[in-house]
């Protein structure tokens, strides 16, 4: 006998006219949603909600045009002070770190043998002064004696050799003594510059000689002081042109850019392009009053090539990258916004220099962009925060 056919089960059905119920529910509660009463969903579409954005005014001002680069400080003069002469130090007259002016006294090297050695030249000089007197004498009588015919040639020849020789003898006596003073000076060594004095590397008592080469301390001068940077080597045409017009003025910063360290002017421009890195070296002077430059000091620099005034500025977050190029967004009077197409110059410290798309007066967006579409409406945020501060200062609400 054949079986009898499966009925389907009760429930199965019952849950199937749940979901069909809810599939028509959910139906119309659309159709209701976008359609206003009486009309149908194609003429109620819901209209697309205005984005909040930011907006600046364009502005005509005076735009500088900077290079930016890295740089390192480097005394304007670095000078090892060492001893000319062998001896014994008696007295070090300065303190490691401390700041040391020209001509000062830095160490004195025991001066008396030094000083026995001028008064041993100065006492041959009497010597042969007074023999050179003696021979000039003899030299006067022979002379005479020659002429009455009382003295051969050869004795006056004689004499007049001896005198020019001891004159000879009293000229270098003196110059013994000019180089005894010489040599005593040398004890006393001074400091040939002003500047900042380093470590010590010798002690009262100790010997110097005139070859040592590690010196006695490094004076580094440190007003004025220098920086050395970089810049690319195709903005040189642009650096010399304008270093012809007038000084250009160089700011340093720290490596991180966040402190200023000091403004200078440019001196220098290096006589050759590093064909390895592209860039060519320039030297920039500082007066460096505060100290707060340091030789070896990494810094970043800022030259400014000139100003560019009366041009077209926006915020650098206006000018978006698209497809084609680069674009901002104008927002019309009808509060819709308008894609611009934009030619842009230069872009520093957060300011672009717009060279074509956009003039002085227009309202642009500055941030919100990625909800933004061309010929949409916006909400301006910064006209409400504007329309509130005058409220504020009018007196119809109260500050915060």
């Amino acid at each position: 006998m054949a079986a009898a056919p499966r009925r389907f089960p009760m429930r199965w059905a019952w849950f199937a006219l749940l979901l069909l119920g809810v599939g028509v529910a959910g139906a119309t509660w659309s159709w209701w949603r976008i359609a206003p009463p009486g009309g149908t969903p194609t003429q109620g579409r819901a209209r697309p909600m205005a984005p909040p954005v930011h907006t600046a005014i364009v502005e005509t001002k005076s735009f500088p045009v900077v290079l930016n680069g890295l740089g390192t400080v480097q005394a304007t003069n670095t000078v090892t002070v060492r001893s000319r002469v062998d001896g014994q130090i008696e007295r070090v007259g300065f303190e490691e770190g401390q700041m040391v002016s020209e001509g000062q006294l830095l160490v004195q090297i025991d001066p008396a043998p030094f000083q026995a050695a001028l008064d041993q030249a100065v006492g041959k000089l009497g010597q042969d002064q007074a023999s050179l007197i003696n021979a000039k004498q003899d030299l006067q009588r022979t002379s005479i004696l020659s002429k009455q015919g009382n003295a051969t040639q050869q004795l006056l020849d004689q004499r007049t050799a001896q005198v020019a020789s001891l004159t000879a003898q009293v000229e270098a006596d003196q110059a013994a003594i000019a180089s005894a003073k010489v040599q005593l000076a040398y004890t006393s060594i001074k400091s040939p510059l002003g500047g900042r004095a380093g470590f010590r590397l010798v002690d009262p008592g100790n010997i110097v000689h005139a070859n040592d080469q590690n010196g006695i301390l490094t004076i580094t001068q440190l007003q004025p002081i220098s920086v050395i940077f970089t810049a690319p080597e195709q903005d040189l045409p642009a650096i010399a042109e304008a270093l012809k017009l007038a000084p250009l003025q160089v700011t340093a910063f720290s490596s991180d850019g966040h402190k200023q360290l000091g403004v200078g002017t440019l001196k220098l421009i290096d006589n050759q392009v590093d064909v390895a890195s592209g860039t060519i070296r320039l030297k920039a002077t500082f007066d460096n009053n505060d100290g707060a430059l340091w030789p070896g000091l990494s810094v970043s620099t800022r030259l400014l090539v000139k100003t560019i005034k009366d041009v077209v500025v926006v915020p650098d977050s206006a000018v978006q990258r698209g497809p084609v190029g680069l674009f901002a967004y104008v927002v019309s009077a009808d509060g819709k916004a308008e894609l611009r197409d934009l030619r842009v110059g230069r872009i520093e410290d957060g300011q672009a220099l717009v060279e074509k798309g956009l003039s002085a007066g227009d309202r642009i967006i500055t941030s919100g962009h990625y909800r933004v579409q061309a010929g949409g409406p916006v909400e301006d945020l910064a006209g409400q925060d504007r329309q509130a501060a005058d409220e504020r200062r009018r007196g119809k609400v109260d500050a915060p």
